[in-house]
């Protein structure tokens, strides 16, 4: 098994008949999936997706792909290839085109239906090739074809690109359902016919390879939600992704079922569920969506609410409605029904939420007490039999943790793949295919790049540094004013607090050893403001550090007159 060197370099040219292959996110983590591709000059992109800020990102709205490895050859992307229209996919693709507007996209009618409804409100119209499974299509000198995968949304696609350096398989999210709720399985005969052609290097999902045997069917969980619909005594509040069809599918007729009317709250949840009906991947019973204005004429053991929140993002309707900053007020015998999967790293915020509602008096359930969530990712069993029926020569596990990505490998090699054909690499480090066989040809720094408010890229960890010290430590504010001739201290220093200490008298005990600290410089001749600063915040920091264990963020100010 190949492994990134931390002293990589920098990658040289790529040779005349080789590929390259360079994963700008989505390797290490659950989210910002975004795949290059490089083949005689020319550029492939495979997904743009988006990652969410967890607790250590405080402020922080979106984390997008690093695209400084490829800003300057944006002329060179012959296409950007979606597999299927989940956030961490599509959801950095606005960002990428503020860039190049023209760069054209491809994938299948919901995923790109979702990704111009994104577009629209960053007010860019995109050029669009919509492709279904079998098709085939030259994108420069990368020969496409597309093959249908199952998983959590609807019209998901794999990837085979052809090229005179070898062929990739690229799975996209998948699973193997062989009872999926739309009909439309993961075409393993192709996979198997691709195979039988020769795969020279296959990149493929890992987020549940950890997991042994094969995922639940989806229609499987029917039972559980009409379970949970009729022991509900009032409202049912659903939090699942805006972009899961197949749950939201069910939910609506569980609702019809149970004769209760069913209102999605929040922007996103509306738009694409409403292009999902649109285009006839979503199925609504007559009579049972209703608008959330006219909840207040139904009794409440008749409404049902879709909503997101499922991950506890802190401005999301559910974690919200915990907060009791909606104006759905939870109460006692409401059921909430999480139906979704923890993405890793958000549990302590889902686990809040759940303990927020469950204070209000709510009835929780989720996916830890109630089979009511079945992952859209294929499991162990689901992986190695796919490396089975591929055969391919070289592998590269993508979409995960580092875990995740270290047993996908192990399963590939378990199958028969040789351990130096296979490579488990971070984000930036290029992997090249020379002559059937993959290596590691270097890495480009390659970083989170953050979307603050309106800002992107400007927020670094500097920045993240200080908020989560602000956040834990508080701030102590000290002002002093001297005399700019005599050195002297004229006022001051006055030193106030914020989230530090309630007792303001507590400062009285530092006061005199910094005003001997400050007179001591100035007499030495210090008359530096930024000097006289350091002084203060050496002296104030280490008192606190002493007498209260504490290291808030200190900031000094020295005004002469």
């Amino acid at each position: 098994m190949i492994h990134p060197h931390p002293d990589l370099r920098l990658p040289g040219p790529l040779a005349e008949a080789a590929v390259r292959v360079i994963p700008l996110g989505g390797l290490g983590e659950i989210g910002r999936n975004m795949m290059v591709i490089e083949h005689a000059g020319q550029l492939l992109v495979i997904d743009c997706g988006v990652l969410f800020p967890d607790e250590h990102q405080p402020g922080i709205d979106l984390i997008l792909p690093d695209f400084a490895p490829i800003i300057e050859r944006l002329d060179d992307i012959q296409a950007v290839v979606l597999t299927h229209g989940h956030e961490d996919h599509i959801g950095g693709v606005p960002y990428l085109l503020r860039h190049k507007p023209d760069l054209p996209l491809v994938g299948s009618q919901l995923t790109l239906a979702l990704v111009e409804a994104k577009l629209r409100e960053h007010r860019i119209t995109p050029y669009t090739l919509t492709v279904t499974e079998g098709q085939r299509e030259r994108l420069g000198v990368f020969d496409c074809e597309f093959v249908a995968v199952n998983h959590s949304i609807p019209d998901a696609l794999a990837v085979a690109v052809r090229t005179s350096g070898g062929t990739l398989l690229h799975t996209g999210d998948f699973k193997m359902d062989q009872l999926p709720l739309d009909g439309r399985l993961t075409d393993l005969r192709a996979f198997a016919r691709l195979g039988e052609e020769g795969v020279d290097l296959f990149i493929t999902d890992s987020t549940n390879a950890e997991v042994p045997g094969f995922v639940t069917p989806e229609r499987d969980i029917a039972s559980a939600i009409d379970k949970v619909f009729r022991h509900a005594e009032r409202r049912v509040i659903v939090a699942c992704f805006s972009s899961h069809v197949h749950r939201v599918q069910q939910v609506l007729d569980a609702a019809h079922k149970s004769g209760r009317k069913v209102a999605m709250v929040g922007r996103s949840m509306i738009r694409n569920m409403g292009i999902a009906a649109d285009l006839g991947y979503l199925h609504v019973p007559a009579g049972t969506l209703v608008d959330f204005k006219q909840l207040g004429d139904l009794p409440d053991d008749k409404i049902v609410l879709i909503c997101t929140g499922s991950q506890g993002e802190p401005m999301a309707a559910l974690s919200r409605m915990a907060n009791r900053e909606h104006p759905i007020d939870v109460g006692p015998a409401d059921t909430v029904l999480l139906a979704s999967s923890l993405i890793p790293g958000n549990e302590n915020a889902v686990y809040r939420v759940i303990n927020g509602l469950m204070r209000l008096g709510a009835h929780v359930v989720h996916k830890g007490n109630a089979k009511v969530h079945v992952s859209g990712h294929a499991a162990a069993g689901e992986l190695l039999y796919c490396y089975n029926i591929v055969r391919p020569r070289n592998v590269m596990p993508v979409h995960g943790e580092w875990r995740h990505l270290v047993a996908n490998a192990e399963l590939a090699i378990a199958s028969g793949v040789p351990r130096d054909h296979v490579v488990v690499v971070e984000d930036g480090v290029a992997v090249d295919l020379v002559a059937g066989r993959v290596r590691v040809a270097g890495a480009f720094d390659c970083g989170y790049v953050y979307v603050d408010g309106s800002s992107v890229g400007e927020a670094d960890e500097a920045l993240l540094k200080d908020r989560r010290t602000l956040r834990d430590e508080g701030f102590i504010s000290i002002v002093v004013v001297i005399d700019s001739v005599t050195g002297k201290i004229l006022a001051g220093p006055t030193i106030s607090a914020r989230g530090f200490a309630p007792d303001a008298e507590i400062f009285e005990e530092v006061r005199p050893a910094l005003e001997k600290a400050l007179l001591d410089a100035t007499a030495a001749g210090v008359r530096d403001v930024y000097e006289l600063q350091q002084i203060i915040r050496r002296q104030v920091g280490s008192w606190v550090g002493r007498k209260i264990r504490r290291r808030p963020m200190i900031l000094p100010t020295v005004i002469e007159a």
